[in-house]
């Protein structure tokens, strides 16, 4: 199963406890991805979190685009979203959410 982790206000707010999450669900074979809506100049503080626990490069800044269009132009399905705005999951900023 795949799951997008939003950064902001959703990891942010218990890292502690997300990375209990990724341990648990990553050594049962899930992938955890965290997409955030920042664009990539502020990637800083997400590779030195949950970077490290889950790896760069599944990590992804959307720059105000809609999660699930950004991740599905990577050719990445999204099974389960984890997000405090879900309506960044398909709205972004050309739909006048910001």
């Amino acid at each position: 199963m795949n799951i997008g982790l939003d950064f902001d206000d959703t990891y942010t707010r218990d890292p502690e406890g997300w990375n209990e999450f990724i341990y648990n669900f990553t050594s049962r074979g899930h992938t955890i991805y965290c997409t955030t809506f920042r664009f990539p100049e502020q990637s800083q503080q997400v590779y030195d979190s949950i970077g490290k626990v889950i790896g760069n490069d599944n990590c992804h800044f959307t720059a105000y685009t809609a999660k699930r269009q950004y991740m599905q132009s990577k050719g990445i399905m999204i099974d389960v979203w984890i997000d405090d705005q879900p309506i960044l999951i398909d709205a972004g900023a050309n739909e006048g959410v910001v």
